[in-house]
């Protein structure tokens, strides 16, 4: 039996909501199958027309246009293949996140297999997204990916989020932190409420700024990372082995922490993100003690990366010590920090200061 509803929207003048005539809101259709429910717009706001069609169904039977699975299995299937081609736990989250954004969207709007989902569809769920810049378009490759795997499935017809164009990306300016901003974070943390908490705040700052690590990567320290002040790493992100030495002032912070457990700033019992959670929580109120609201975790590995690139370090070098895949992130990031470059750019226009008059000059 297939049922006729209309999702009411927040403008509705219609008192009596169980009345389906005198009403505009769209319609849907709701059926059971080996008890599960199935919900689908009827793509009409005219209840008659709305009721023509249901009838026709109930007497030729609902027919799908497209063998596939319901969102939500080829969602699940496809977290299977990517733990079995080891995708790291990062990524595994971001399109975990991205799943279910996508069942929440398709199931608002009656959308049941993964055959139901086409171009139109995808640019309306697009539009919901809160994401903007570089989020938007790592979210949208993440979609590309989900709809190819779901083409070579023989799904869906074509991979249509192929077809949906990356929006425009303005890189927000890198302000790293200057040495009085870091000096006055650093006093703030004997200001903290906890004071057992105070060298373990005190320790993680001075690796995140000497050290250009990714918070999550700093939280998840182990201790057998640090041979005679040079930090040895595996980073979460992207799996590139982290070879860094480290100032004498880091090393010693971090051997007055407690000599308990495998890591340094984590128990290893919680989720590495719950951890990595409450940490920011604790730096957000040492910014705001210190008088530096501006600053955040990432703006430490900003500021190692620009120091570096000031005093002449390649930008091969940088982008070995972030763990960047290639130059070319390292290069879009940073340009207007790299000291090679502004020289060479800084001689190219004093050239052309040749044909001036020496005295007006």
């Amino acid at each position: 039996m297939i049922l006729l509803w209309r999702r009411h929207l927040p403008s509705c003048s219609v008192e009596n909501r169980e009345e389906m005539r005198n009403c505009s809101c769209p319609i849907f259709k709701e059926w059971r199958v080996n008890g599960k429910r199935f919900r689908r717009s009827m793509k009409t706001r005219n209840y008659q027309k709305a009721l023509a069609v249901i009838r026709k169904e109930e007497l030729h039977g609902i027919k799908e246009t497209a063998i596939s699975p319901e969102i939500k299995q080829a969602c699940d299937k496809f977290i299977e293949d990517a733990k079995a081609r080891q995708l790291k736990e990062p990524t595994l989250y971001k399109f975990r996140l991205l799943f279910r954004q996508l069942q929440d969207f398709a199931q608002v709007n009656g959308l049941v297999y993964v055959s139901d989902l086409n171009l139109d569809n995808l640019r309306q769920f697009r539009a919901t997204w809160p994401n903007k810049n570089e989020a938007a378009r790592v979210k949208l490759g993440l979609l590309r990916a989900f709809f190819g795997f779901s083409f070579k499935a023989g799904w869906v017809r074509q991979n249509y989020a192929l077809d949906l164009k990356p929006g425009r990306v303005v890189e927000a300016q890198i302000v790293p932190l200057e040495p009085e901003e870091f000096d006055k974070i650093i006093k703030a943390c004997d200001q903290h409420p906890y004071k057992d908490r105070r060298p373990i705040l005190r320790a993680m700052l001075l690796v995140m700024r000497y050290s250009g690590l990714r918070i999550r990567d700093v939280v998840t320290l182990r201790r057998d990372s640090i041979v005679k002040e040079k930090l040895f790493l595996r980073t979460s992100k992207t799996g590139t082995d982290v070879y860094c030495p480290l100032p004498p002032s880091v090393v010693s912070a971090l051997n007055l922490l407690p000599a308990e457990g495998k890591h340094f700033f984590w128990n290893g019992h919680s989720k590495p993100r719950s951890a990595v959670g409450n940490y920011q929580k604790s730096l957000a109120l040492i910014f705001e003690s210190a008088g530096v609201s501006r600053a955040y975790p990432h703006l430490f590995r900003h500021t190692f990366a620009t120091d570096l690139l000031q005093k002449g370090v390649s930008v091969q070098n940088v982008a070995m010590l972030l763990a960047h895949s290639s130059t070319k992130m390292t290069e879009r990031r940073y340009s207007h920090w790299i000291k090679s470059r502004l020289d060479s750019l800084e001689a190219d226009v004093k050239k052309s200061w040749t044909h001036l008059d020496p005295v007006t000059a």
